[in-house]
């Protein structure tokens, strides 16, 4: 139809332009190489393209950049400024490098940046909503990020920033719109997720308001269009008279909604990007591509331990040796008494000859070190809190099916060096630790250590709120890769004796 509206939208891209994994080299249907081949598929002259944070930090590629090309224009700015996007949000992983970073990539993109509840240096930095005329209708589009970026973010990369209530935000700009503007349709584009299922209703992880899309969808009236994002779930579909969508991470599918004013109807897609890379985009940033492929290949050190990670359920399970390894590193930089870390999604572990491959793949976050002081009664409830990742499956031990769907959460299952504990899943929630010993005498409630975890788990992130309140001993703004890397070349051989500190039992 010559009057239809189109509207394709990316998301959650975390740095990936190429169309193949940094973990193995072998090529996967994702990045902004072939997702710029589908937008030239589907974009005609009646489009708008919309991008919903969250573009800098999440791959390899980002990660080499801003260790050692901070002062350079990000390879993602390049490709989408080449791209011409015509708006773009932010998400809360674009402050991951700090303020500089974020603003280096916003003031080259091309594109304005429209985020609402945003303010920087005590001003809104993208506009209340601009409104575009296409095929002779207005388009009202306003962009929000999530409010709960303090929680998580280093207080360093967030400076001179304030995040306003997203839901709060919404209503008042919808509600601005329809009295002023009166545009013939309202797109919000939120990086955030839904909090509550979609066709039941019902809460999928704790109202914190991290994630209030669903909210949005039943309490305002008057938002045709919700373009979600951060949760990196693949979704389309019409909820209380707006449509909405959401994408995986690392550009591997791109939102399309198209909207036929003669019948006012609009039909919202999610379209996997299967096409084939764009070689001209990849062409364009190749020279700090092949320089970080050459700084993934250094070896930095040997291991006569396994810490290669095959299945990932039996390496939390069984407390893989990687994991030993992580935790290791975090007790001895900061001299804290007990360590506790996750196995991210994903996680590939290490080979006999460890390369930086390897760390990226395996530590897959820009997280920082924070020490805190903990009791026996708090350590317990931290214990009790990771316990629940458990369940029992016809008899057998499973992981808990919240932390699978509707996103996988396993970044959320801590694993806790310097105390032995042993899990009973078969006991109620919160009375799971049967067992828990420092030094092989047994934890009472009032007794003191030092705890150091990642500066996402320290501000309580993943419901551990007992974790946020405990008082901070120190913190280390080092990235844990850097930890790492700079552990592994001290000591060249990596060997320990395996520790086994962790019973789960039925």
């Amino acid at each position: 139809m010559s009057d239809r509206i189109r509207i394709l939208a990316t998301s959650d891209l975390h740095g990936m332009i190429y169309p193949y994994s940094y973990a193995d080299k072998l090529f996967r249907f994702h990045g902004l190489a072939r997702i710029n081949n589908m937008i030239r598929l589907l974009r005609d002259e009646n489009t708008i393209l919309l991008d919903n944070g969250d573009t800098l930090e999440g791959s390899p590629l980002s990660f080499y950049h801003y260790m050692f090309q901070t002062d350079d224009i990000n390879p993602m700015t390049d490709v989408m400024r080449e791209m011409h996007y015509d708006y773009i949000n932010v998400g809360n992983h674009d402050f991951s490098y700090g303020e500089e970073a974020l603003m280096m990539h916003l003031q080259n993109v091309g594109a304005p940046c429209i985020t609402a509840n945003w303010r920087f240096h005590g001003e809104k930095y993208g506009p209340t909503y601009v409104i575009k005329e296409v095929a002779g209708k207005r388009i009202a589009i306003f962009a929000l990020v999530t409010q709960y970026i303090p929680h998580w973010e280093r207080r360093e990369n967030i400076r001179h920033c304030k995040f306003q209530d997203a839901y709060e935000t919404a209503e008042k700009t919808v509600a601005l719109l329809k009295s002023l503007e009166k545009p013939d349709y309202i797109v919000c584009l939120y990086h955030g997720g839904f909090e509550r299922d979609l066709q039941f209703g019902y809460l999928t992880e704790e109202d914190t308001g991290e994630n209030e899309g669903y909210r949005m969808l039943k309490n305002i009236q008057g938002i045709d269009v919700l373009i979600s994002g951060h949760q990196h779930r693949s979704l389309s579909g019409k909820l209380f008279n707006t449509c909405y969508t959401q994408t995986a991470q690392d550009g591997r599918e791109i939102a399309c909604i198209d909207i036929y004013p003669d019948t006012d109807t609009i039909e919202p897609r999610i379209f996997k990007v299967d096409t084939e890379p764009d070689t001209r985009v990849m062409a364009f940033v190749q020279d700090e591509e092949d320089k970080c492929q050459e700084w993934l290949d250094q070896t930095l050190g040997t291991t006569n331990v396994d810490l290669k990670v095959t299945d990932e359920f039996d390496a939390r399970l069984h407390k893989s040796q990687m994991v030993t390894f992580l935790n290791m590193v975090q007790m001895e930089t900061t001299k804290a008494d007990i360590s506790g870390t996750a196995l991210f999604n994903g996680a590939t572990g290490f080979d006999q000859n460890i390369t930086m491959r390897n760390l990226v793949s395996t530590y897959t976050f820009p997280n920082t070190l924070v020490v805190k002081k903990v009791t026996g009664k708090i350590l317990k409830e931290y214990l009790e809190k990771n316990a629940e990742y458990w369940t029992l499956k016809n008899g057998s031990i499973a992981v808990n099916k919240s932390y699978e769907s509707p996103t996988p959460m396993h970044f959320n299952y801590d694993m806790i060096d310097g105390i032995e504990y042993t899990v009973q899943v078969s006991n109620p929630l919160g009375s799971r630790i049967i067992e828990m010993k420092y030094n092989g005498e047994p934890v009472t409630e009032d007794q003191e250590f030092t705890l150091v975890i990642n500066n996402y788990r320290a501000s309580g992130s993943g419901g551990f709120d007992m974790i946020r309140n405990a008082p901070t001993v120190k913190t280390d703004l080092t990235n844990i890769v850097e930890l790492l890397a700079k552990y592994i070349m001290e000591h060249q051989t990596i060997d320990f004796t395996p520790v086994h500190n962790i019973n789960i039992i039925k």
